[in-house]
């Protein structure tokens, strides 16, 4: 723990001239503070201090990253997270900050792309093998005279079997889907797009199948009760209509109704429970 809190003139000397960036900042001296403090108020400001400096150096990574899909204000926030990481995790005695800090923070950047700005969700070895073989297709197509590789040029350049080649390829188009308003073809000049080639909904096959799965209920009701539903349901007749039709009263009317539709369902439900043991 004595040889973590003190630096020599020499060791920051040497540290010093190792700093690749004029945005890696001499924090030396921090570092080794914080490695003797438990928690509390003066290592948080300590880290602070530490974090602050640092982050300049966290932004020009996270700049690197830039025209992949997300914005760079979003970027510099994931990279300034894997700062914090850094700094947190860090031990002075392993060698310069720096070196460890970028990698940490150029991880936690990568994990961003790969667990957060995906579309669809494709798992993580999928997502591997679509860099494996966008990167194979590109070395493949700059040779001359190359055209579109085929799934078994591919694996053997990259090691991968077919089956993995072709969910690398189909992974390739799930990075960012297409917007419903997207034109057909670039050059469509009808306006159509993508949605206009997904159906809607057809209620009237609902209507279909209940009418057909009523039918056998419906057959053995008496004449008047399918009159009645008849009356009803097709012809849209009030009960107190329907009544003086048939010379019968409405709270009548309302119990056949009742009786009816109990004794059609009854028959549909029974004709489900048949076939679900068939």
């Amino acid at each position: 723990m004595l040889a973590k809190c003190v630096s020599t003139p020499e060791s920051s000397q040497k540290r010093r001239t190792r700093r690749s960036h004029d945005d890696a900042p001499d924090t030396e001296g921090i570092f080794v503070r914080l490695a003797c403090l438990g928690s509390g108020p003066e290592r948080d400001a300590l880290r602070e201090l530490a974090i602050e400096a640092w982050l300049p150096m966290a932004h020009r990574i996270a700049t690197g990253f830039r025209n992949k899909g997300e914005s760079l204000e979003d970027l510099k926030q994931v990279a300034a997270m894997g700062l914090l990481k850094a700094v947190n995790r860090y031990d002075p005695g392993r060698g310069a900050f720096e070196s460890y800090a970028v990698p940490t923070i150029t991880g936690e950047l990568r994990r961003h792309f790969r667990d957060h700005l995906w579309d669809l969700h494709v798992p993580r070895g999928v997502q591997e093998h679509r860099n494996k073989v966008r990167m194979a297709r590109r070395d493949l197509m700059q040779q001359p005279g190359s055209a579109e590789p085929t799934v078994d040029e591919i694996a053997t350049e990259t090691g991968l079997t077919q089956d993995e080649v072709r969910d690398g390829m189909t992974a390739i188009d799930s990075y960012r889907a297409l917007s419903l308003d997207a034109a057909l073809a670039p050059s469509d000049s009808d306006g159509f797009s993508l949605i206009d080639k997904i159906g809607e909904t057809d209620t009237a096959f609902d209507l279909v199948t209940d009418r057909e799965a009523a039918k056998t209920g419906l057959r053995q009701l008496p004449e008047r009760a399918r009159t009645i539903l008849y009356l009803r349901f097709f012809e849209h007749q009030t009960q107190s209509r329907i009544g003086e039709q048939l010379g019968i009263s409405q709270m009548h009317v309302s119990r056949l109704l009742q009786q009816s539709c109990a004794r059609v369902r009854d028959e549909v439900e029974h004709r489900a429970r048949h076939v679900s043991r068939a």
